[in-house]
């Protein structure tokens, strides 16, 4: 009886609404294709994914800053395999969005890529 009520403790502090205190943020809908983007929309989507990092970044903070919290709340109810699965489930999120915000930008930094080589065949 005492592991039920150890676990469904632990349930609540852990199972609080991780969404809505840190919302995932969207990758940008669409970046420019630099076989026919415009500067200006080249700026455009650079802007776009400065955001997306500036709001995974936050995100990242959010869920740390999350685990933090949850740990400190469960206090001695908390298992140290319990703490090692919260932490190991942080990380996951934190990392599976840093692989995202790095498609992303390597998506962009092609599509620059290949702007500047169209822009540079026109100069030269």
């Amino acid at each position: 009886m005492k592991a039920m009520l150890t676990i469904m403790c632990i349930a609540a502090v852990t199972a609080g609404p991780v969404y809505a205190d840190c919302p995932y943020p969207a990758a940008p809908a669409k970046l420019p294709d630099g076989r026919s983007a415009t500067l200006e929309e080249m700026l455009a989507g650079k802007k776009e994914v400065d955001a997306y990092q500036k709001a995974i970044n936050e995100y990242t903070t959010c869920i740390d800053k999350e685990l933090e919290e949850k740990i400190a709340k469960a206090g001695d109810q908390l298992k140290p395999e319990q703490k090692a699965d919260m932490q190991k489930m942080e990380a996951q999120k934190h990392n599976a969005a840093v692989d995202q915000l790095q498609s992303v930008a390597d998506r962009f930094n092609e599509q620059i890529k290949v702007y500047k080589t169209r822009t540079a065949d026109k100069k030269g």
